[in-house]
Formats: structure tokens, C-alpha cells, sequence
């Protein structure tokens, strides 16, 4: 008799997860060899919150099935400007995996192949453009977007950091007009 969690319930109703990739695994031993397979899963809530997960089983839907509980476990929330772009560009490195992330205008679409499309689907991402540059093996890109995640800050969390409003550090994007308030305000 299996007992269901009313809270895990609620929230699973909203995650949509993807399958990045099933491997076929052997391991010899001195019978033969044993066939098993892995998974890697991405789940997220289109709103900012995603997470991956890796599992492996003698079955497909069994190594999916536990990749999935294992991103669940792993969710985390990444910022997000208008609730469609990055906040800023990042270049980051995982092994030999070597991603740019760009945020980029409306309209433009989600620019990403394989695995890290399935990520920022997600997520919730509209607009964004990667570049992958070295080894495009699925479990080190996935942890190496998920370290830029990682890496990424919001106007807010700077702006607190520093002791400014986030009004002073969205104007100080622009040198222009940052320099241009501060002249007026000096005559």
C-alpha cells in the first residue's frame, strides 16, 4: 500500500521534467556482463526554480524514475529578468565543457541545443542565446550551466550586497546616464 504525501502532491502537479539522455551501461564480471541503464533527467517549474538528476537501474523506466526524485531533491531558484532572459552574460567551465549565456531581447527565442535547451525549457527561459564551445557531453554541460545558475546575480541581491538601491545599479549599467544625473544635480 503505498502512502502519498499530500504536500509532495501539490508541487509535482506543477514541475515538468524532461528525459536528456538514457546511456547503456555494461560492467563485466567474471559471468558475463551485466547490462544497466542511466538517466539524466532535468525538472523544472517554468518559473525559475530547475533541477537535474542522474539515476541508474537494470531498467529504463526505473533509471528515470529515480533520476527524476533526485532532481526534484536538487531544484534550485535562478533569477530571472522579466521572468524570460538572464540578468547578464556569463561564461563559465565544467570540465571540458564551455558554455557563453547570453541574455538576449524579446522574440529571440531559446538559441541552445540538446540538453541545455531542455534545461532552460524548464526553467521557464523565452530568450537566451549559448554557446558551446569544447565537449558537448550532456552531464558536463547540464553542470556546468547549473554552476553559471550558480554564479548568477539579480539587480536585488547586488544592490544589497553593495548598500545601494537597485535603482543605482540598473543606471550604472548605462555609464551615460548615471554620469548625466550626477552633472544636473551638480549645478
Amino acid at each position: 500500500m503505498a502512502r502519498f504525501d499530500n504536500k509532495n502532491l501539490q508541487t509535482d502537479n506543477l514541475l515538468v521534467d524532461k528525459l536528456v539522455s538514457v546511456n547503456r551501461v555494461s560492467k563485466t564480471v567474471k559471468g558475463g556482463k551485466n547490462m544497466s541503464f542511466s538517466a539524466l533527467v532535468v525538472v523544472g517549474d517554468k518559473a525559475g526554480k530547475v533541477g537535474f538528476g542522474k539515476g541508474k537501474a537494470l531498467e529504463v523506466q526505473s533509471a528515470v524514475q529515480k533520476a527524476t526524485k533526485a532532481a526534484k531533491a536538487k531544484m534550485i531558484r535562478v533569477p530571472l529578468k522579466e521572468g524570460r532572459t538572464l540578468h547578464h552574460d556569463i561564461s563559465v567551465k565544467y570540465g571540458a565543457s564551455k558554455l557563453v549565456l547570453r541574455s538576449a531581447v524579446p522574440g529571440t527565442g531559446i538559441i541552445a541545443g540538446g540538453a541545455l535547451r531542455a534545461v532552460f525549457d524548464c526553467l521557464g527561459v523565452q530568450d537566451v542565446v549559448v554557446k558551446s564551445q569544447g565537449a558537448n557531453n550532456p552531464n558536463n554541460m547540464i553542470r556546468a550551466v547549473f554552476l553559471a545558475f550558480s554564479k548568477m546575480n539579480s539587480p536585488k541581491t547586488v544592490a544589497a550586497r553593495r548598500g545601494k538601491t537597485v535603482a543605482e545599479i540598473v543606471a550604472g549599467r548605462d555609464g551615460k546616464k548615471l554620469a548625466e544625473e550626477t552633472t544636473t544635480e551638480d549645478k
